[in-house]
């Protein structure tokens, strides 16, 4: 790309306001914004009045590099992210091997820096005996700390009491933790194994990973937080029942309690295993209407503070197995913004609400430097959007290297028409333009 690039005559969507602007990119960075910029040596794009806005950023993925790369890679998932217009990306540390170590930890980011489209960082796992490794990392450089209170892919379940404390009462950084309590599910699953001889489908899943089992966990989480005054993210809330642990009366960048909503708990509910199945099987459950219609209003309410998709692909004979065989996940991060648009139909949410929620939010939550805002000075993490175009999603539009999306069929509202990283045009009208143009993500923690 030359060295300087405007952007003519879009809808800028930012910090709550949406405006008519033109913006400068230099060098990777915003340069100006400002009405009528000029420059005789720059390269022009017109934007045609659509929307402008800053790139989205996932803070929950799992994209299974090393170690799982038949289902995903760094390289397929983050081309999806950009054509979903997600910038960044923060991945989860259950891969092949589970990412306990810093040397582990700093080879999935020589990983991303040769393959990924996308900015990202990676969090450091929890084990039962690896506090000192997670204590000697730099929290300036990496997302934060992952502990699965409840078991999910990968086998890193920590659910520990005596751990947890040691855990909470010494973190440098944020946690974000996986809550579902482990022994409320074996005892739900015990009874539904013998209630239906062991014949058990998808819609038992929100029965068996119940909401009794996420209240308990997140519960527990919440009460160590504020004991020991640790920052604390709790991802993927999935129950009404839960959001009575949150609040939001302080501003989000004074908060030391954070929750996320995962996009699909906002879109479907237990109605969908009818037809979805295994599909849709994912841990927290997806659960009833009501909790649902209870999560979007608490993200109305700024009661859940980020959006977020948890995308976990599996192949379609992995998800085709009987249900207890059938591994939990769904790939989402290319349909996440269109799902949220959507959503915003139903839920009077506007294009700068979605914007705060997939964008300022996760970089003011955590604390991630020139990202997330259009900014002078910023990184040109830059998305032209088409809020009221509809597009019908079909298997061969998709860029996961598992081919399918639970999506299939659907009609979503808005469509990414450019998506920019670090000032270079990566994704052009359905069409992947550039490769390994991400880069790691820095935090401003003091």
């Amino acid at each position: 790309m030359l060295k300087r690039t405007i952007i003519k005559n879009s809808i800028l969507v930012n910090e709550g306001k949406s405006f008519e602007s033109d913006l400068l990119i230099c060098e990777g960075r915003i340069e100006r914004i400002d009405r009528d910029i000029s420059h005789p040596e720059a390269y022009i794009i017109e934007a045609d009045g659509l929307n402008l806005i800053p790139g989205c950023i996932d803070d929950q993925v799992h994209f299974r590099d090393p170690g799982l790369t038949h289902k995903a890679d760094i390289a397929t998932e983050s081309r999806a992210a950009v054509a979903g217009g997600i910038t960044s990306f923060m991945e989860m540390p259950n891969t092949i091997p589970n990412t306990l170590t810093k040397a582990l930890l700093e080879a999935k980011y020589l990983i991303a820096e040769k393959k990924s489209v996308a900015n990202y960082s990676f969090y450091m796992g929890v084990s039962r005996d690896n506090l000192d490794e997670i204590l000697s990392v730099n929290y300036s450089n990496v997302c934060g700390i992952k502990v699965f209170m409840g078991s999910s892919t990968g086998g890193m379940l920590v659910d520990d009491p005596h751990i947890l404390e040691s855990l909470f009462s010494k973190a440098p950084t944020l946690i974000a933790t996986h809550c579902e309590d482990e022994k409320t599910i074996k005892h739900n699953l015990a009874i539904f194994e013998k209630q239906f001889h062991g014949n058990l489908t998808a819609d038992q899943h929100p029965n068996i990973r119940s909401r009794e089992a996420c209240l308990l966990s997140s519960s527990f989480a919440v009460s160590l937080a504020k004991k020991h005054s640790t920052r604390l993210h709790i991802l993927h809330i999935s129950t009404a029942d839960e959001l009575s642990l949150f609040e939001n009366k302080t501003a989000l960048a004074d908060k030391k309690i954070t929750s996320e909503a995962c996009v699909h708990h906002l879109f479907f509910d237990n109605t969908s295993y009818a037809t979805l199945r295994n599909k849709i099987k994912c841990n927290p459950a997806i659960k009833t209407t009501e909790d649902r219609k209870a999560l979007c209003l608490g993200l109305t309410d700024g009661i859940l503070d980020v959006v977020a998709t948890d995308h976990a692909p599996h192949t379609l004979d992995e998800k085709s197995q009987p249900y207890l065989s059938a591994p939990s996940g769904l790939p989402l991060v290319q349909h996440a913004l269109p799902m949220m648009i959507t959503l915003g139909v139903e839920n009077h949410w506007d294009l700068p609400f979605i914007v705060q929620k997939m964008a300022h939010n996760p970089a003011i939550c955590f604390q991630i430097a020139n990202r997330g805002f259009l900014r002078e000075g910023y990184f040109a993490d830059l998305v032209i959007l088409n809020p009221h175009q509809v597009q019908n999603i079909k298997a061969a539009q998709l860029y996961y290297k598992c081919g399918w999306s639970p999506l299939e069929t659907y009609d979503l509202k808005g469509k990414v028409v450019k998506t920019f990283v670090n000032g270079h045009l990566v994704y052009d009208n359905d069409h992947i333009v550039a490769e390994h143009t991400g880069m790691r993500m820095n935090f401003d923690r003091k």
